[in-house]
């Protein structure tokens, strides 16, 4: 007598949880996928596209931040490298290692507090 109880009522309930059907299972995937793709992908993607367009406005005598910390100007430019002097020394410096480049009017900030 347990038993039919016990199965008369879960019935019900299992009916009335099958009413979403696939849409109510794929349907948080998808939101899921929107909100990765709005808040990761594409901020990456415009970054990326900017980093590029900077790289490719390069010109002799703009001021650079590498990724390593080092400011100096462009002497030279080549394909994927570029010259760059670091006042009494000139190193060789990969394009992609550019982290910021200021224009030739506008100077490097200090961080002197002297």
């Amino acid at each position: 007598m347990i038993e039919i109880l016990s199965m008369s009522a879960a019935a019900p309930a299992a009916g009335a949880s099958g009413g979403g059907g696939l849409l109510g299972l794929v349907l948080p995937f998808v939101a899921m996928a929107a909100v990765m793709y709005f808040l990761i992908i594409r901020p990456q993607q415009q970054q990326r596209k900017r980093h590029q367009s900077m790289l490719d406005d390069l010109k002799r005598g703009d001021t650079i931040i590498t990724n390593g910390g080092l400011i100096g100007k462009v002497t030279k430019i080549a394909e994927d490298e570029i010259s760059v002097d670091l006042g009494e020394t000139r190193v060789r410096v990969a394009r992609s290692m550019i982290l910021t480049v200021k224009g030739k009017g506008e100077p490097v900030a200090a961080n002197d507090k002297t």
